[in-house]
């Protein structure tokens, strides 16, 4: 069946750093997990501690949690990022649970209580960041784009996100005008550049 892409929107990472530095620490907590991760929004709000095994550097999605069904791993420790990201929300966590002297489950959370929906905080952030119209499921485009322009190979990109099919996938692989200046610009070789190219002649 045949499906129209009818958004086309993704983070520059100039514009993802503008929403974060107008978004409340949770709630940017969340929004850089997701950014970097490509993930839905439920596979990350949903997520606990015990999905995230920091020997191994991973995160999980266990299998009938996802759209497909099926499980995922994320290896985050080879992501600046979000290594950084987890060790100090981990370290939050830790302080919550001295403070509060229970024990918090969530990865993503608010003095220990899970959150449930960064939607308010999210349309306030765009607004004052100028970028409206901007939605949480962007993130996956941008994932998707990333992966493309750093050669990560579609079947692995595809288990990263999430994909099921190559189909679906595609309709994630946004290309901007930079991308077409920027992959035109590899052919043109200072050598090709300085040619003189003579069109109609042998």
């Amino acid at each position: 069946m045949h499906v129209e892409n009818t958004r086309s929107s993704f983070f520059e990472d100039e514009e993802f750093r503008a929403l974060v530095r107008h978004l409340p620490p949770a709630p940017a907590t969340v929004a850089t997990f997701m950014f970097w991760s490509g993930w839905r929004r439920n596979e990350t709000l949903t997520r606990e501690w015990r999905h995230v095994d920091f020997k191994r550097g991973t995160i999980i999605l266990e299998p009938g949690e996802t759209k497909n069904g099926s499980g995922r791993m994320l290896p985050f420790d080879v992501v600046p990022e979000l290594a950084a990201l987890l060790k100090a929300q981990r370290a939050y966590t830790d302080e919550v649970e001295r403070h509060t002297g229970t024990l918090c489950r969530w990865v993503f959370h608010r003095d220990g209580q899970r959150v449930v929906s960064i939607r308010q905080a999210w349309r306030t952030a765009c607004k004052r960041a100028k970028l409206i119209g901007k939605i949480p499921h962007d993130f996956r485009r941008s994932a998707v784009r990333r992966f493309e322009r750093c050669g990560v190979p579609r079947s692995v990109a595809m288990k990263l996100v999430g994909h099921s099919s190559e189909g679906i996938y595609q309709r994630y692989s946004i290309t901007s005008e930079s991308d077409l200046r920027e992959g035109l610009a590899k052919v043109a070789t200072p050598q090709t550049a300085s040619r003189d190219l003579r069109f109609g002649t042998a």
